[in-house]
């Protein structure tokens, strides 16, 4: 695909940075509707780059055969399974585009409204446009999860309460440029955006329903992505944990004098052995969840200073190449 001659025809280039996992069936038609609504603008062209996550179907060979017919699709084999954000990360060192989308491999996006999601980016001052589905698709247990990490996005990252996130979103390459910056091997894309940037809108649409194959966004992932959200961008964490042990601490000091008090007012009262092991195991436990925070943060310190790789590239395929190699990218 040659970048320079697309940008002396005047065009602008969208690349499209899609993650894929268990999507052999789906993936390919979700490419297909990327052609036809590019198609609908002139003025615009695309590259897609199809990440595959480790896949245990079939999906290697269908992102390879789209890229082998079509210069402009770029499938990447990742070595190992990282997880969306990693492989969104993965997708973004290779996207050459003006404006950088991601979006799903299951046909769940509305691909098809691509340039309403994109409008405020071209007509206005934002530089990252992020779908918000009034009525979600997803299980209860998907609902929960997403509320979870809002709230904690809100709390951590300085996240407008109103703006929501999906996997339907378009950046400004800067934002790109930005965020393929961060090295350490637990990347969070929605705290990269808001940390790059304080420019984000969303655009209302309706989610559609899935039509093929079933999700695999199981609880560890779930839980995974917001142990990032909850450590990666934000010390508040152990500020909390501080002001935790003051007011432990407080309260200790005020239950010392009530007991001493009422002690030398009325002789005759035994001390509680229920109330001495109510507060021993309260303030146990709360000295074990915070040290257990402190050594999550630590074990992220270790693991970023061995330089962990964020992903680990098998192969690149592109159109009537030969399969590029890539056994490793320890700094992308």
């Amino acid at each position: 695909m040659n970048i320079d001659a697309i940008h002396k025809s005047g065009k602008k280039l969208i690349s499209f940075v899609i993650p894929c996992y268990h999507s052999e069936g789906s993936v390919g038609l979700v490419i297909e509707e990327i052609r036809q609504v590019v198609s609908q603008r002139p003025d615009f062209t695309y590259q897609i780059i199809a990440v595959n996550d480790c896949s245990p179907d079939n999906l290697l060979s269908v992102i390879k055969r789209e890229a082998e017919k079509d210069p402009q699709v770029i499938a990447i084999d990742l070595a190992k399974n990282g997880g969306r954000h990693n492989a969104l990360i993965c997708g973004c060192h290779y996207a050459d585009g003006d404006y950088i989308v991601f979006i799903d491999d299951d046909q769940q996006c509305p691909t098809d409204r691509l340039w309403d999601l994109m409008d405020p980016l071209l007509n206005s001052d934002a530089d990252v446009a992020i779908a918000k589905y009034p009525h979600k698709t997803q299980s209860a247990f998907k609902n929960f999860g997403s509320k979870v990490n809002d709230t904690v996005a809100t709390w951590l990252l300085g996240k407008d309460k109103e703006l929501k996130f999906s996997n339907f979103s378009v950046m400004k390459r800067f934002v790109k440029d930005e965020v393929i910056k961060y090295k350490n091997p637990y990347p969070y894309l929605s705290g990269l955006m808001l940390r790059s940037t304080k420019n984000v809108v969303n655009v209302e649409m309706e989610e559609r329903e899935r039509t093929i194959g079933v999700g695999h966004y199981s609880f560890r992932k779930s839980f995974a992505l917001w142990m990032n959200s909850f450590t990666a961008f934000s010390v508040k964490p152990l500020r909390f944990a501080t002001s935790c042990g003051i007011v432990c601490a407080f309260l200790g000091m005020i239950m010392v004098i009530y007991t001493v008090v009422h002690k030398l007012v009325n002789p005759n009262v035994a001390i509680g052995y229920s109330s001495l092991m109510s507060m021993l195991l309260f303030i146990g436990g709360m000295i074990m969840f915070m040290l257990g925070l402190i050594g999550e943060y630590i074990g992220r310190i270790y693991i970023s200073l061995n330089n962990s790789p964020q992903f680990v590239i098998r192969e690149i395929y592109r159109r009537s190449d030969e399969p590029e190699e890539k056994p490793q990218e320890e700094h992308p």
